[in-house]
């Protein structure tokens, strides 16, 4: 059955619409579409017309065009339909004053990947901090994870660890829609209360992949142009805290991983393939390859790595797969793998990978080579677990 957003809802439910009186303000991106790929904005300047004042835009910008972290988007004028958009990844991640100023509804409708790391929920639960003590109500539309909303994945948050890639006690695979982001904000992390609202999809049913929802997959930041790349997020994203590509600059990011001392043949059949099996990790296979990043990481020098192909969703643990696979490469690299140094997301003296983590233990287990069956102690999540039960909304 075919889910429909909360947009696709707003859209279509003309009693919804008339609840909103005032003038209207949206954040969103590249991927803020409906079902029929038209964009939240063209929808929202048909339904609010005149009303319809201010866009705003997160990382990577209102049109989804920007690479990588720290790499800052202006404010402009729509040159359609001539209003203002203000970014949110600019000189402030924070919505000023004099931005809000004129708005009465201020709607959220921008695509999260499920992961801690991804700074859209963060964009959304500052913007709630922001509109708690003045007269907006925010609606977010909600929308998929899409990488499920039943499978929970790694540490908790760190509070000493916490930045624009974390701002929140939460695992790395998080199981919450954005919608839910936003009720566990106002219910546990939030000093004070925001007038919320959050318009619920229709069909979404928890143990969906982005997939098994009929609905078209628009990039929602640069390098993640498939819905399959989604999956593998959780444990690609983390090669950010080190030396070795994670395919930027290729057609494959994220879904690949490589440096150019990499030989993948040798490394594969002397190394990787008896690991994977003594690891017992399940719902993959790593396919040896060479690529040739155009841009960022080792750009324009060939590297040796790998491909992570999924192989059974329900059984794929990125966020383990991750670690596994940094652990070896870490090992069989010697001194020719690096832990990148700071700054990374804004912070300037705490190791990236740490940050990515949410911890430094994830670090010491891999530098000190221990056993997979460890990081079972790094998933506390029964208290998480409740709180999401709390807020669930599917």
């Amino acid at each position: 059955m075919k889910v429909f957003t909360g947009l696709d809802v707003l859209i279509h439910d003309k009693e919804i619409q008339k609840t909103f009186k005032g003038n209207v303000g949206l954040l969103c991106h590249n991927a803020s579409v409906d079902s029929t790929f038209s964009h939240a904005i063209l929808k929202f300047k048909e339904i609010f017309n005149s009303r319809f004042i201010k866009v705003f835009g997160p990382q990577h910008g209102f049109s989804t065009d920007v690479q990588d972290n720290m790499i800052e988007t202006d404010h402009s004028i729509h040159p359609y339909f001539n209003i203002p958009i203000y970014s949110l990844y600019s000189e402030t991640r924070i919505p000023t004053d004099k931005m809000l100023e004129g708005i009465d509804h201020l709607f959220v409708d921008l695509q999260d990947v499920g992961c801690r790391v991804y700074t859209y929920i963060y964009t959304l639960t500052l913007l709630l901090d922001k509109c708690s003590n003045k007269n907006i109500e925010v609606i977010v539309l909600d929308r998929p994870n899409p990488i499920n909303g039943i499978d929970i994945e790694g540490n908790i948050l760190e509070k000493q660890f916490e930045s624009f890639v974390g701002l929140h006690p939460i695992p790395m695979r998080h199981g919450m829609t954005i919608g839910e982001v936003a009720l566990m904000h106002q219910s546990l992390w939030a000093t004070e209360k925001t007038n919320l609202k959050v318009i619920k999809m229709l069909n979404w049913k928890r143990e969906m992949f982005f997939e098994n929802t009929k609905l078209p997959w628009i990039l929602p930041s640069p390098n993640l142009a498939r819905a399959e790349s989604a999956c593998t997020f959780p444990a690609t994203v983390l090669f950010e805290g080190t030396n070795l590509s994670e395919g930027r600059g290729t057609s494959q990011p994220l879904e690949i991983v490589g440096h150019p001392k990499i030989e993948p043949y040798s490394l594969y059949i002397k190394h990787f393939e008896q690991s994977i099996k003594d690891s017992k990790l399940k719902g993959f296979k790593i396919r040896p390859i060479t690529f040739l990043p155009t841009f960022q990481k080792h750009c324009n020098i060939v590297c040796g790595g790998f491909q992570i192909h999924i192989t059974n969703k329900k059984t794929f643990r990125p966020w383990r797969v991750g670690q596994f696979i940094i652990r070896e490469l870490y090992h069989a690299l010697g001194n020719d793998f690096q832990w990148k140094n700071p700054p990374y997301e804004y912070n300037h003296t705490q190791l990236p990978i740490d940050i990515l983590n949410g911890t430094d233990k994830l670090r010491h287990w891999v530098e000190n080579n221990e056993k997979i069956e460890i990081l079972d102690s790094f998933e506390d999540l029964k208290e998480f677990k409740l709180q999401l039960n709390e807020i669930k909304l599917y």
